[in-house]
């Protein structure tokens, strides 16, 4: 009786520790998709004392030259370029403004509430490349993935702070529909067939950001008096930044300059 005894403890015991085990390598491998963040319970901002923050982003220096992309892996998306496929890292207009630039506030709006972003914002995959390069949204904003090419890709964002996903798109198939729930600035994104296409997406707690075109341009609205950052952030030289007092129905202009830093060609 004490030899069956004994075995009963011994498999109780062991069994145990395996329940033990198997739980905890299921928390250690799965991942629970983060959840938005709690809606703010201030106040909205008050349009009649709101003021703007303009301006234009400008590069100081050489510009590294755009390389051609090589597409002959991919004929089909070859096909769709009437010219050679060039690399984005680095795009200027006229007087060296500086495009694909993300710029934004930052500061304390804890007081004030914001109405939930609920258009998606969209990038599309034509000619095996990400359209808009970069893009940016706010926290829980709709995020749709467009396959407009005859290829299948597959987009992959590698976030720090958000919920990493990696999501194959055939030709022909429904938008892809994601969110992100945490501020981040910026994620890149990489498509696992075609290792030439990359983008950014910058994802902001706050409406005040902008992504600049070719003319370098940004116009913040509604932005509440005090004293902000007003950070210029590009994927090549990182983010500059500079002081911005916004007083009460004032447009403040800001001129913005990214200096080329050494070694970026």
């Amino acid at each position: 009786m004490k030899g069956k005894s004994l075995l009963v403890i011994v498999g109780a015991s062991a069994l145990a520790v395996a329940m033990i085990s198997c739980g905890n390598k299921q928390e250690s491998t799965s991942e629970a998709p983060a959840s938005a963040p709690a809606a703010s319970a201030g106040k909205p901002v008050d349009a009649a004392t709101a003021g703007s923050v303009t301006g234009t982003v400008k590069l100081d220096g050489a510009a590294p030259k755009m390389k051609m992309i090589n597409m002959a892996a991919e004929p089909v998306c070859a096909k769709v370029h009437t010219t050679p496929a060039m690399t984005e890292d680095v795009v200027v207009g006229d007087a060296n403004a500086l495009e694909n630039v993300v710029v934004y506030l930052k500061g304390d709006f804890s007081a004030y509430s914001f109405p939930p972003a609920t258009s998606p914002v969209t990038i599309d995959q034509k000619g095996c490349q990400y359209t808009p390069h970069v893009l940016a949204l706010q926290t829980g904003q709709p995020l749709q993935v467009i396959n407009s090419d005859q290829t299948t890709h597959n987009i992959h964002p590698v976030p720090k702070d958000n919920r990493e996903w990696n999501e194959s798109q055939p030709p022909g198939s429904a938008p892809i529909n994601q969110s992100f729930a945490r501020e981040e600035v910026a994620i890149p994104v990489k498509c696992n067939v075609h290792p030439w296409m990359k983008s950014y997406i910058a994802v902001l707690g706050n409406p005040y950001f902008q992504v600049t075109g070719k003319d370098g341009s940004f116009s913040l609205k509604n932005v509440p008096p005090g004293t902000y950052t007003l950070v210029a952030w590009h994927e090549l030289y990182g983010p500059t930044e500079q002081s911005v007092t916004v007083a009460a129905s004032q447009e403040q202009k800001v001129n913005v300059t990214v200096k080329a830093t050494a070694g970026s060609d």
